[in-house]
């Protein structure tokens, strides 16, 4: 396994769920480059712009053609009017993130993304959890990101959701670059698998995040979230189960999770989030590290037990 196909995930540089230092999260991204780690991934959402703004402070300083610097369109970040919706980001920017996957709000997107970021260009644009706005997102959205595309503002188109159904739809009908699918494929969740063989079959790169489902497959704990609430006493019981069986194997359960999230010959690139130096450290280890070949099929037995 290779570094170079880890990305590093920003949500947790916006504060989710917990506030970080400025100087903790301009560290983490450092860590992620002196790792090894080309690829950024982030997005207005969050922190409603503050993952996007930590991220510009360091790469401005970095060489721009020796990154993939990714990002997403389909929300705007604008002054609330009234009482501000809840959120799962602390601290946050007076401004909140609002729906908009018109052609106007894709360009405005993509305008005050590069001022966050302090760049000129992205290489990567996801239209981001069109989930309840499919048809704009089929008729604006989109054919406005492949109208860049063809004049060279962009590299490339994707959409990034954390369901893989839509994102199969998409798949057959736009010409997508690439998905990035968040949670769907993990140990623990396979309901994507269907859509990585359809990816591989039109040649569309998948990237994958969410690959420890916000948290339980890194620490399988009674209070581990999945999918960003509480886990259900099933599946701490199954990641614990897991966590054993790995554990026979001389391999930790986060090993596996990010192992076998590169194994799938659909996937270019495994997004890890981090808020911490030792959490990179901490990921670039999982990803290249050395698993036995005969973890897996005993980690499917897991699987079938259920």
């Amino acid at each position: 396994m290779s570094v170079n196909r880890l990305g590093l995930g920003t949500a947790p540089l916006g504060n989710l769920f917990t506030a970080i230092p400025d100087d903790d999260a301009l560290a983490t991204v450092w860590a992620a480059w002196e790792q090894g780690v080309r690829f950024f991934d982030t997005a207005p959402q969050y922190g409603h712009g503050l993952a996007e703004t930590r991220l510009g402070e360091v790469l401005v300083g970095l060489p721009r053609d020796e990154f993939v610097l990714a990002s997403k369109v389909g929300r705007l970040l604008r002054h609330p009017d009234g009482a501000r919706p809840s959120t799962i980001f602390r601290d946050v920017p007076e401004v909140d993130p609002v729906f908009d996957f018109s052609r106007d709000g894709v360009l405005r997107s993509l305008e005050e993304s590069l001022q966050r970021l302090r760049t000129d260009r992205l290489d990567v644009v996801h239209v981001h959890d069109p989930d309840d706005h499919e048809a704009e997102a089929m008729t604006s959205a989109f054919p406005t990101l492949i109208e860049l595309r063809e004049q060279g503002v962009i590299r490339q188109v994707g959409c990034g959701m954390n369901q893989a159904a839509m994102l199969g739809r998409f798949v057959e009908r736009v010409d997508l670059d690439c998905v990035l699918l968040a949670g769907r494929y993990s140990l623990l969740d396979r309901s994507g698998g269907a859509l990585l063989e359809l990816c591989r079959a039109r040649d569309v790169e998948v990237i994958l995040g969410g690959v420890f489902n916000s948290g339980l497959l890194a620490r399988p704990e009674v209070d581990a979230t999945f999918d960003y609430a509480t886990a259900s006493a099933a599946l701490v019981a199954r990641a614990r189960s897991m966590q054993s069986v790995c554990a026979s194997f001389g391999v930790t359960l986060p090993e596996a999770a990010v192992q076998f999230a590169l194994r799938h010959p659909a996937v270019s690139t495994v997004l890890v989030g981090a808020r911490s130096v030792q959490e990179v450290v901490d990921d670039v280890s999982y990803a290249t590290s050395t698993v036995p070949a005969d973890l897996w099929s005993a980690l499917e037995a897991v699987v079938r037990q259920e």
